[in-house]
């Protein structure tokens, strides 16, 4: 996990890419719909904020990790060790 993701709250830490991507997308259609409170909208923008930070960071995590893939000259892939 990335850097930054220390300064998340726990339960959105724990979260996987694809599990923060479908909380996010549900807070948005939420807040699209405008029909919230502007408390709860308010809360549910800083909770947005924060899930596309997580998502960031695993999306940052993946690419470092594919840019650790080469191919070799002869058509092999060989890794290198992924230090976040």
């Amino acid at each position: 996990m990335s850097k930054n993701a220390s300064a998340l709250p726990a339960d959105i830490a724990k979260l996987s890419f694809e599990e923060a991507m479908t909380e996010l997308e549900k807070l948005v259609r939420q807040l699209e719909d405008g029909k919230a409170k502007l408390d709860d909208a308010i809360t549910a923008y800083e909770r947005g904020a924060l899930l596309k930070r997580h998502c960031e960071a695993k999306l940052r995590d993946a690419q470092a990790k594919i840019e650790q893939i080469s191919l070799s000259a002869d058509g092999n892939v060989t890794t290198t060790p992924f230090n976040p």
